[in-house]
């Protein structure tokens, strides 16, 4: 949803082909690892930490302090982050922009993980013919397709469960001009064997293989007997974050009744919340103590841990808790 990331961080670019397999990462990004932690810790305030802090901060996630540095003046000249000045020292925090997408990305990462709703057993399908010349542009319609849950049945031919938000149909318009047909409907039943079913875009075999690496990489640590120190608290709240978060594209809240009983999204879930709230409390002081040592003498920013009350309430577009109505 947030644009800053990019759905190829879950998906690799792979052309033509009409089913599209998660991206086994190696690791996150350090542009990815940086948004991560700011959202994690002054989302809500849009509180503007030192440089040096950050780089500190990446450092205990294993980013270099070059690729640090690098990291953090790409996402200011892409305006994900606005930097200000003191003297020689220089400090960084979330734009407006991204803060209210982040916002509505954690919102957006919660309620798509909660169990699906009751299915009327129509799929939404958008048909879309982009001549080859237009490969940005086709490039991006099926990544936006992608955070808003499609799949491709065929090239040309993107369905989902659910019905077409007023929101999603103004993101596709702004990118199609034309070249798409929207319509609901049902399956029609053929006599063929052959005749491929829709819950066949997603490889659901693939998601769920995902979902058992993440209970079987998150369980031991959410029922550890022992306290977890600072610096390791941030980094398994980064991390958690940065897997959990692709999971409403590679399950878009698939109906039930064609799934495999006992699937593992509500477990996922609240491992998720076990893990993500319950380092919320070490991994804020820590990363306080961090910004206190580079804020130069200044008052330390308003830090605060970011937690999935937080992230299903929201922030107003100032940053300053849940927005109004």
């Amino acid at each position: 949803m947030a644009s800053a990331f990019d759905i190829e961080e879950i998906y690799p670019d792979d052309g033509e082909t009409s089913v599209r397999l998660p991206r086994r990462q190696i690791g996150p990004s350090p542009q990815g690892v940086a948004v991560t932690l700011l959202a994690d810790y002054t989302l809500r305030t849009r509180a503007a930490l030192p440089s040096a802090a950050i780089v500190a901060l990446l450092a205990e996630a294993g980013v270099s302090s070059a690729g640090a540095r690098t990291a953090i003046s790409r996402l200011a000249r892409r305006g994900v982050l606005e930097r200000s000045r003191q003297g020689r020292h220089s400090s960084y925090r979330l734009s407006p922009t991204v803060a209210a997408e982040l916002s509505a990305g954690g919102n957006w990462i919660l309620t798509s993980t909660a169990g699906a709703t009751p299915w009327d057993g129509c799929w939404t399908i958008v048909a879309f013919s982009l001549p080859q010349d237009r490969s940005a542009q086709r490039r991006a319609l099926r990544g936006q397709l992608r955070w808003l849950g499609y799949a491709p049945l065929y090239d040309g031919l993107w369905i989902s469960p659910d019905e077409l938000t007023p929101p999603a149909r103004s993101r596709l318009a702004q990118l199609t001009l034309g070249a798409v047909t929207v319509f609901r409907a049902r399956q029609a039943e053929l006599a063929a064997s052959g005749q491929r079913a829709p819950i066949e875009a997603w490889d659901v075999d693939a998601i769920g293989r995902e979902y058992e690496e993440f209970l079987r990489r998150w369980s031991p640590l959410a029922s550890a007997a022992g306290p977890i120190d600072g610096a390791a608290a941030v980094r398994a709240r980064t991390e958690v974050m940065e897997t959990y978060r692709r999971f409403p594209t590679l399950d878009p809240r698939l109906p039930r009744e064609l799934l495999p009983a006992g699937w593992p999204r509500q477990a996922a879930r609240d491992l998720f919340a076990a893990v993500y709230d319950g380092l919320a409390g070490p991994a804020e002081r820590h990363v306080r103590a961090v910004v206190a040592r580079h804020a130069g003498g200044a008052p330390p920013p308003d830090v605060r841990a970011h937690t999935t009350a937080d992230m299903l309430a929201g922030v107003r577009a100032d940053g300053c808790g849940p927005p109004p109505g």
